[in-house]
C-alpha cells in the first residue's frame, strides 16, 4: 500500500513551509519572509502516530500568476492537488480572509477531497478572530502555530481521520540514493523530469530556479533509486545570504547524504572551476559519481573528439570516473545514466577480506619499498577495509610521519588496481598502530 498524500495549499507566505518543517523536525523546505520562497512541490515522508505519511508542500498559490515561474507554480500545486489523499488550506489569521483565499477555495470545492482549513500564525491566545473563515465553507478553520508548534498535534490528529489505518508491511528492497548535482542552469530540473517522465520540478532559464532538493523515488526493471535534485552550488562569492545560502547547504547535505552523485556540466561551457570545485565536494564526502555533460546536441560534430581530449587531460585527477555526453532537454542519452549510476552503487558493496587487502598492500611494498626517513624505516602493521565506508581502507603503521606524500600516491595507485571501486574515490587513512589510544592520523583521497 503506498503512503497516504497529504497536501499543503494555501495563497504566498501564509506558512506552508514552516509547517512542513515542523512536522518533519527539520529545515527541508526554504522559508524565508517574503512570498514564493517555495516554487516547487517539496515531498517527504513522516511518521505520525505509527502512521507513514507522505507531506507535499507546494508554492503559493495565484490566480493570475504574474510570470511564467508563477504559472508554473500554479501548475504544479494543481497537480499535488490532484494526487492528495487529504489537503491541509493554510490562511493568515494575521491578513484575515482576501480575496487570493476565496479563489483558491473556489478551486479546491471541486477537488472533492477531504480538505482541513487551518488558520495559521496563533501567535497570542488574545485578539484572535477566526469567524471570517468560515466564509469559504470548509467548516471550523483550526488554529495553529507551526512556527511557535502551537496546535499541531490536533491539526494532525484531524488529518489522520481522514485517512484509512493499514498494518501492511511495505516491502523492502534494494535502493540506491542519487544526487543530481551541478551549477545553476545546468539543466538539473530537465533531467529530473526527463527521468521520470513528468514535470516534477521547475524548469526555467533562469539560474536558480531549483530552491529547494527534491526528493523522488523512481523504479526501472527490479531496481529503485531516490533521486534528489538540488539547487546549484553558486561561486562562495555570489553566495547571498538567506535563500542562496540554505540551498547550498542542502545540496551538500545531498551529496553527504546520497551513495552516487550526477554531476552535471554545461558543455556549451565546457568545465568551469566551479564544476571542479563540485567535484572536490564530492570526492571528499567518498561518493561514488556520474559525470554527465549536458547540451552535448550544441557541441559541433567536428568539435567534439577535441572537446573529449580535452576534458579528459582536465580532469585527470579523477580518471576512475565514467562519463556520459547527453542532452537532457531531448532525451537524448539518458537512457545510460541510471544503469551506470546503479553499477557504481554495487561496487560500494563490495567488502574485501582483511587478508585480501593486506596482500594487495604487501605486494605493492615488495615491489617498490618505502623509502627511509634518517635512520627509520615504514612498517605495516595491518591493512583493511573499513566496514562502514566501503571506499575507505585503513592501514595501521609505525609512524603516519614516516608516509612520504610520493609513497602515499604510490600506494593507492596499487590499491586501485586491485581493488575494483568502479566510480568511486579510494581514501587511505594511516593511523598509528602502537598506541590504541592515538589520534594521529593521515587522509589519503584518489
Amino acid at each position: 500500500m503506498t503512503q497516504p498524500i497529504v497536501a499543503i495549499v494555501g495563497r504566498t507566505n501564509v506558512g506552508k513551509s514552516t509547517l512542513l518543517n515542523r512536522l518533519v523536525g527539520h529545515r527541508l523546505s526554504i522559508i524565508a519572509d517574503m512570498p514564493r520562497t517555495t516554487r516547487d512541490r517539496i515531498d517527504t515522508s513522516v511518521s505520525w502516530q505509527g502512521n507513514e505519511l507522505t507531506l507535499v508542500d507546494t508554492g503559493g498559490w495565484q490566480i493570475r500568476p504574474p510570470t511564467p515561474l508563477d504559472k508554473m507554480a500554479k501548475q504544479q500545486t494543481e497537480v499535488a492537488i490532484a494526487q492528495a489523499d487529504v489537503i491541509l488550506f493554510m490562511v493568515d489569521v494575521k491578513d484575515g480572509l482576501i480575496p487570493a483565499d476565496e479563489d483558491l477555495a473556489e478551486m479546491l470545492r471541486v477537488a472533492n477531497k477531504p480538505i482541513v482549513l487551518v488558520a495559521n500564525k496563533i501567535d497570542s491566545s488574545s485578539h484572535i478572530n477566526i469567524t471570517d473563515f468560515y466564509r469559504l465553507g470548509f467548516g471550523s478553520p483550526m488554529p495553529i502555530s507551526a512556527y511557535h508548534n502551537r496546535g499541531i498535534m490536533q491539526l494532525m490528529d484531524t488529518v489522520l481521520s481522514y485517512i484509512p489505518h493499514s498494518h501492511t508491511t511495505p516491502i523492502k528492497m534494494e535502493e540506491t540514493k542519487l544526487a543530481i548535482v551541478g551549477r545553476p542552469n545546468v539543466g538539473k530540473s530537465t533531467l529530473l523530469n526527463k527521468l521520470l517522465g513528468e514535470e516534477r520540478a521547475i524548469t526555467d532559464a533562469s539560474p536558480g530556479t531549483t530552491r529547494d532538493s527534491i526528493h523522488t523515488v523512481i523504479h526501472w526493471d527490479d531496481k529503485k533509486a531516490l533521486l534528489i535534485d538540488t539547487g546549484g552550488i553558486r561561486r562562495r562569492g555570489r553566495t547571498s545570504p538567506g535563500i542562496d545560502y540554505y540551498g547550498l547547504l542542502r545540496t551538500l547535505q545531498a551529496i553527504d547524504q546520497c551513495d552516487v552523485a550526477l554531476l552535471l556540466v554545461d558543455a556549451t561551457q565546457f568545465i568551469t572551476a566551479q564544476d571542479m570545485h563540485i567535484a572536490g565536494y564530492i570526492i571528499d564526502m567518498g561518493k561514488g559519481m556520474v559525470l554527465i555533460v549536458n547540451k552535448w546536441d550544441l557541441v559541433p560534430q567536428e568539435d567534439r573528439q577535441e572537446f573529449k581530449q580535452q576534458l579528459s587531460h582536465r580532469l585527470n585527477f579523477m580518471s576512475y570516473i565514467p562519463t556520459l555526453y547527453l542532452s537532457a532537454k531531448s532525451g537524448s542519452g539518458i537512457n545510460y545514466i541510471l544503469p551506470k549510476a546503479w553499477q557504481i552503487w554495487e561496487k560500494r558493496q563490495h567488502h574485501l577480506s582483511q587478508s585480501t587487502v593486506e596482500e594487495l598492500i604487501h605486494k605493492a611494498i615488495s615491489v617498490y619499498p618505502p623509502p627511509r626517513r634518517g635512520t627509520r624505516q615504514l612498517h605495516v602493521a595491518e591493512a583493511y577495509q573499513d566496514r562502514y565506508q566501503p571506499t575507505t581502507f585503513i592501514i595501521r603503521v609505525n609512524d603516519p610521519r614516516l608516509v612520504h606524500f610520493s609513497y602515499q600516491r604510490y600506494l593507492t595507485n596499487q590499491l586501485r588496481q586491485g581493488v575494483d571501486l568502479y566510480g568511486n574515490p579510494l581514501r587511505i587513512i594511516f593511523t598509528k598502530a602502537a598506541h590504541k589510544n592515538s589520534k594521529r592520523k593521515k587522509v589519503v583521497y584518489a
